[in-house]
């Protein structure tokens, strides 16, 4: 079993370039949540010359949207959401320096391109694990969108969450080579 890389954010371009499809990764630092609802917003506030709630430079954005925080913890369940809903917007987040996304599910070919021309990368997180994920998460506020409710966007502090890089800046992309190595061969 490989050893995890240990990352903090905000994420350098070195960062970036040091990770390949399946590294396994331990993040800390703050991540942002955000999903299609805020990321439609974002963009458009940055097509008007408007400054972000936040800055993306540098950061990752994590795609999920929480259950309500039980007594005691900053936040309820925090698994990913599937990432092909924030698609039509991020290749403009990660042009304005976003570093990296996690989620679940596949990109799509403009998100990669991104990746791959501004150097980014998409980490996969445990999809159905919302409650092992919240673990990691020691801190939760909303920043922006309140009116979204769980998809406003929140700052969150986050200690050795675990993910997995799925795609990275060259173009590996695990979706597409787990389904070479291990698809069933036709009968």
């Amino acid at each position: 079993m490989s050893e995890f890389i240990h990352l903090t954010t905000p994420l350098t371009d070195e960062d970036v370039k040091r990770l390949r499809i399946g590294d396994r990764v331990l993040i800390s630092g703050v991540l942002y949540s955000a999903r299609d609802a805020a990321h439609r917003r974002l963009v458009e506030l940055l097509k008007e010359g408007k400054p972000l709630p936040f800055d993306v430079r540098g950061h990752v954005i994590y795609y999920m949207g929480p259950s309500p925080a039980p007594p005691g913890r900053p936040i309820g369940a925090a698994g990913p959401t599937t990432s092909y809903r924030m698609d039509p917007y991020t290749p403009e987040l990660i042009a304005h320096g976003l570093k990296g996304m996690i989620g679940k599910g596949a990109r799509s070919d403009a998100v990669k391109e991104a990746m791959k021309k501004y150097g980014a990368v998409y980490f996969a997180a445990i999809g159905g694990a919302g409650a092992l994920m919240s673990l990691s998460i020691i801190s939760a506020e909303v920043i922006a969108y309140p009116e979204l409710g769980p998809e406003a966007v929140r700052r969150l502090e986050v200690k050795e969450m675990p993910v997995v890089v799925a795609t990275d800046a060259y173009g590996g992309d695990l979706y597409e080579e787990g389904v070479k190595r291990y698809a069933l061969p036709s009968i």
